[in-house]
């Protein structure tokens, strides 16, 4: 009776094993929402040196459409997430992942204004130390493919329901990593420069819930809170010094839907 009781017990461990166990693999796709804080942008080049002060900026989501969010020619066009993530121990996952988001500054603004411009036609566009950007002749500012974030972070997860067919999660973690934006940049009359460009780093600390269902597809909402900074953001076409720096904090909330590999959960 005890060597049965004990072969049971063994069975229903084995029915048991957590999803995200050591050595199980993670593939996600998602899309997500943005919000930025205010951010003081510096403008460096050929005959000028000056800072946009607390310039206002959102997201740009795409509408949505089955045939942009789901044809393999244009799913990248929305604001997407996509990553692997391997369990290093049970519960215990080290992701690497491309948040593509997307940042626009707000053109119907008016901003601070500090430093110089030498060509007359775009100093005149400032009075009394102020600057308005609604007739765009002094600037448009976008990362709108986009303001990517390629990261790595660590995960860990912890099993709050455990049902036969269903298991729900939640998990905190914390990631670092490089911006590769594509700028989309048009600065006192220069030909728009929209190219990709290694501009900077960030860093984040995320949580999310995750339901596990039909043996292994994970369903996933996770929210972020991060800071971006960016020294390096190409302003021009040609190859002179001309950049623009910026830092900012952003939170993100993206949702989508995952795959698990090697799960032994359901016998």
């Amino acid at each position: 009776m005890l060597g049965l009781a004990v072969t049971l017990g063994v069975k229903a461990q084995e029915n048991h094993v957590d999803p995200f166990k050591k050595g199980s693999v993670m593939v996600f796709w998602g899309w997500n929402n943005s919000v930025y804080s205010k951010s003081d942008i510096h403008f460096k080049g050929d005959g000028y040196d000056f800072q946009l002060n607390n310039v206002v900026a959102h997201d740009r989501q795409t509408k949505f459409d089955w045939g942009v969010y789901f044809k393999p020619n244009s799913i990248t066009i929305p604001q997407v997430n996509y990553r692997i993530t391997y369990f290093l121990k049970d519960n215990l996952g080290i992701t690497l992942g491309m948040d593509h988001m997307k940042y626009v500054m707000d053109q119907n603004q008016s901003v601070d204004f500090k430093g110089y411009i030498n060509n007359p036609e775009y100093a005149e566009l400032v009075h009394n130390g102020k600057v308005d950007l609604s007739d765009a002749k002094l600037l448009t500012f976008e990362h709108t493919d986009g303001l990517n974030y390629i990261n790595i972070g660590a995960q860990k997860y912890h099993n709050v329901l455990n049902k036969k067919n269903i298991d729900l999660f939640l998990s905190y973690g914390a990631g670092i990593g490089a911006l590769l934006p594509k700028s989309n940049v048009k600065l006192m009359g220069n030909e728009r420069s929209d190219r990709f460009h290694l501009a900077g780093f960030g860093a984040d600390i995320r949580g999310a819930i995750s339901l596990v269902a039909i043996r292994h597809v994970v369903v996933q909402v996770e929210g972020k809170l991060g800071y971006i900074n960016m020294p390096d953001i190409k302003t021009t076409l040609n190859n002179k010094p001309d950049k623009a720096s910026q830092d900012f904090v952003y939170g993100e909330v993206d949702f989508g839907i995952g795959y698990t590999f090697n799960t032994k959960k359901y016998n």
